[in-house]
C-alpha cells in the first residue's frame, strides 16, 4: 500500500512518499502552504496512487496537544474533503529536529535546510508510522 507523508507547518509542508509496498519513505518535495496546497497535495494523491495519508501530529512533551496540533488538525480536516483516501495523523515530536541533524551531519548548506529539512521529517514520520503496522 503506497502512503504519503505530511509535515505540516505554518509556511510549508514536507511531502514524502512510501514504496508500493509502503516498507520505505523517501522525501518527494517541499509544498509552500498556501491557497494552492490542498489541490497540490490532492494532485500527489493522484500521481502517486496513495491509499492513505499520514499527517505528523506536533503534540507537547507531555504528548498533549497544543495550538500547533489544533492548527495542524484543522488543515487536515480540509485536506480529507479534498480527497479520496484517509488521513491519520501519528506524534511527530523531534521529526524537524531529527531532520535537521541528518542536515547538519550531511553538510547541507544552511540555505537549501530548510525546505530540505521539511521534506526529510516527512519521511520520518511515514517511516515512524509504516514501523507501527502489522507484517502482511
Amino acid at each position: 500500500m503506497r502512503l504519503i507523508g505530511l509535515d505540516v507547518g505554518e509556511s510549508r509542508i514536507g511531502v514524502a512518499v512510501s514504496d508500493p509496498l509502503g516498507k520505505t519513505a523517501q522525501p518527494l518535495e517541499t509544498v509552500r502552504r498556501d491557497e494552492d496546497s490542498v489541490w497540490r497535495l490532492a494532485e500527489l494523491v493522484g500521481e502517486t496512487g496513495a491509499e492513505r495519508i499520514v499527517v505528523g501530529l506536533p503534540l507537547l512533551l507531555d504528548g498533549s496537544e497544543g495550538k500547533q496540533a489544533g492548527l495542524v488538525r484543522a488543515f487536515a480536516e480540509v485536506l480529507a474533503g479534498a480527497v479520496e483516501v484517509p488521513v491519520v495523523f501519528v506524534d511527530e515530536r523531534l521529526t524537524t529536529r531529527q531532520a535537521q541533524g541528518v542536515l547538519a551531519s550531511g553538510r547541507v548548506k544552511r540555505a537549501k535546510r530548510r525546505e530540505a529539512a521539511d521534506r526529510i521529517a516527512a519521511a520520518l514520520i511515514l517511516s515512524g508510522y509504516m514501523d507501527g503496522l502489522p507484517e502482511g
